[in-house]
């Protein structure tokens, strides 16, 4: 079973590299043509909470299959950093499904794979892998708090950075366009939270089952 794991963690890590790649190649050949800054537009590029969540699965999905391949235990760190990962990449399902999906967006500025890849293959790779794959630690419940460090960083910067540089990654976070202004982006900011909290405590439940599946990280 590790070989079989060990690739299809491989396969996935290249799909979203490949997304990545792709977007960020449209971006820059629309920002070229449009006589626009490409620092500015690395930037946002990589500000997007899509974009850092799938560089983070492509770390997880790559380590992880380094060390199955190899025959090596997963570490309770490592375990965490796949907690991490798998609740980032599920809140990005949800937002985006529930929130964005319906936005339309000028024509060619968006791979249309790539951005399904980013939403919806990637995310659902990881859920898959975190459910399925061998190896995987019993966490505690308080490594729920893993999970909360690294958004409120990211949405402390974007509300800082935002008003300065006038741009916001998601319409729901600009409060010129939220009908409330902060009010409507603080009642989206602490919805988000709430899901983030509550996928993270799931995926932590889900360590905690006596059921023997995963197998050890060893199993053959």
């Amino acid at each position: 079973m590790s070989p079989l794991v060990a690739i299809l963690r491989f396969a996935g890590a290249a799909a979203i590299v490949a997304a990545i790649v792709a977007q960020l190649v449209r971006s820059i050949e629309n920002t070229v043509a449009a006589g626009g800054d490409i620092a500015f537009l690395l930037v946002n590029f990589f500000s997007f909470f899509t974009i850092e969540s799938n560089v983070l699965a492509v770390v997880s999905l790559a380590v992880g299959a380094v060390m199955v391949a190899g025959g090596r235990t997963e570490t309770v760190g490592f375990t965490v950093f796949r907690l991490v990962t798998v609740t980032y990449m599920t809140v990005t399902l949800i937002v985006y499904n529930l929130l964005l999906r319906g936005i339309e967006l000028p024509q060619g500025q968006t791979v249309l794979w790539s951005n399904e890849i980013l939403h919806v293959v990637g995310p659902l790779v990881i859920i898959a892998d975190w459910l399925l794959a061998p190896g995987r630690n019993r966490l505690e419940w308080s490594r729920v708090w893993a999970v909360v460090v690294f958004p409120i960083v990211w949405a402390a910067y974007t509300l800082i950075r935002g008003p300065i540089v006038g741009w916001y990654p998601y319409p729901f976070l600009n409060p010129e366009h939220s009908e409330n202004g902060y009010l409507s982006v603080a009642f989206y900011v602490i919805l988000i939270a709430a899901v983030m909290v509550g996928v993270g405590a799931a995926a932590i439940w889900v360590t905690r089952r006596r059921e023997r599946w995963p197998l050890p990280a060893t199993a053959k």
